[in-house]
């Protein structure tokens, strides 16, 4: 597993429990080395935490292969090792521990080099970072995932499958998406190696597989479209494979004719080819409803028609949250709003629209940009969000898309600001709903 590239990792900042009660918190550390080395030449780590505490470098407790040990245990062990690969998780005594939200952490690491004079010993290694504490559990009636999308550009240069795996289960999050043709190797004809990893990092992870992306590339043939067989056939290749690997959803992303999305006219023939054997599969199709396409649109009210018409319980609706983005995402270089798309200003779906169509909704895509420190988002308004969904009787997963900055690592800590966010919405929202039932009883 890789890596973050800051010295305190947000993967792995959580409360410690014993007992039933909360005792301390923990948080990984890189080594800042170019090698490893033995545990018994660390001289300790001061911790500060905002405003709320602050514990001198022999306080916290180490952990190293499993076992957790005193800075004097450290000091007179033989043969333990702080490895370059591996980051050492640090054991703060705090009654009540931490409160979930972002916090400011700083460390000062103390190591004895003995190639460098004495004179210049301990050497210091100092960093500050804002990083979230995720609840672990609670979060209404709703279950929380992510999407692989979220970590692209990540993927595959500073991370990896078990890495982004490991970080979905750190924020107590149980489903991940992948897309079937950026996260399988050899793709569309994985090997059994690959499957086998697949579902061996998933039990180890606590991870089920909810949402399989596709396509069905109506421009792939230079100067003809794809016919409706040729549209089925892909559509039927990527259930399979989908079946293959566990999933129970598929989003066949259809080539589209207009600005608004409207998909390609194959795209019912391709579907409706392929029921049967998604009846068979236990794989309900899902087209996501993306911006610039509202709720109110003569393309969700088509794909209604066909639940409808044929009775099918194996197609339903995929909601992006992104339709209800009501302010603008900030310029990125070189773009003005007169040369990017209008809809990246958002198109202000109103949340309460949900209701009309929440019975078709299979899977949420819960899209997001930018939250702060405070823990808001900068362009989606989750609270009447969340409150539409919950009124609405949704209870399916809110399945997190992060589309924002690709700075490397960002989207870690970007998701767990918006598991933190989300699960504390739907908690209150729960709370407030029993309350009601209470005092109307």
């Amino acid at each position: 597993m890789l890596l973050e590239r800051s010295l305190i990792q947000s993967v792995g900042f959580r409360n410690v429990y014993q007992d039933g009660r909360v005792t301390g918190f923990q948080f990984r550390v890189r080594m800042p080395s170019y090698r490893g080395m033995a545990a018994s030449l660390i001289d300790g780590i001061s911790v500060s935490v905002g405003n709320l505490l602050t514990v001198g470098p022999e306080v916290p407790l180490w952990g190293f292969a499993g076992k957790t040990f005193t800075l004097e245990q450290l000091w007179q062990s033989e043969g333990l090792r702080w490895p370059l690969e591996e980051a050492a998780l640090v054991t703060v005594p705090l009654e009540g521990g931490l409160p979930a939200g972002v916090h400011e952490v700083s460390i000062e690491l103390r190591l004895r080099m003995s190639y460098v004079p004495l004179m210049h010993q301990p050497s210091l290694f100092r960093e500050t970072r804002m990083v979230t504490l995720a609840p672990q559990d609670g979060g209404g009636q709703f279950k929380y995932g992510v999407s692989l999308y979220s970590f692209m550009g990540d993927y595959g240069t500073v991370m990896d499958l078990e890495t982004s795996l490991a970080a979905i289960n750190d924020i107590g999050a149980t489903g991940v998406e992948i897309l079937g043709e950026g996260h399988i190797p050899g793709y569309p004809n994985p090997s059994a190696a690959f499957i086998d990893r697949w579902f061996a990092l998933l039990e180890r992870y606590s991870l089920e597989p909810t949402n399989y992306g596709s396509w069905i590339d109506t421009r792939l043939h230079p100067g003809r479209g794809l016919t409706e067989q040729e549209g089925a056939q892909a559509l039927q290749r990527d259930l399979k494979l989908a079946h293959q690997l566990g999933f129970k959803f598929v989003r066949p992303k259809i080539g589209v004719v207009s600005d608004d999305l409207v998909p390609d006219p194959i795209w019912q023939g391709a579907v409706e080819r392929n029921l049967d054997l998604a009846h068979d599969l236990g794989i309900i199709i899902c087209p996501e409803i993306h911006s610039p396409t509202p709720i109110k649109h003569p393309v969700v009210q088509d794909y209604i028609s066909l639940i409808e018409r044929t009775g099918t319980e194996n197609f339903g609706l995929l909601i992006d949250t992104g339709i209800f983005q009501d302010r603008p995402i900030p310029l990125r270089e070189g773009e003005s709003r007169e040369t990017r798309p209008a809809f990246l200003d958002g198109i202000g779906v109103d949340p309460k629209d949900f209701a009309e169509i929440a019975k078709y909704v299979v899977f949420i895509q819960a899209k997001f940009h930018d939250i702060n420190t405070d823990l808001e988002d900068q362009q989606i308004p989750w609270v009447p969000v969340i409150n539409a969904l919950e009124n609405a009787g949704y209870r399916g997963y809110l399945s997190s898309e992060y589309e924002g900055e690709r700075t490397a690592w960002r989207a870690i800590e970007q998701i767990r600001r918006q598991h933190t966010l989300l699960r504390s919405i739907a908690s209150d929202s729960e709370l407030t709903t029993f309350q009601k039932e209470e005092n109307h009883a």
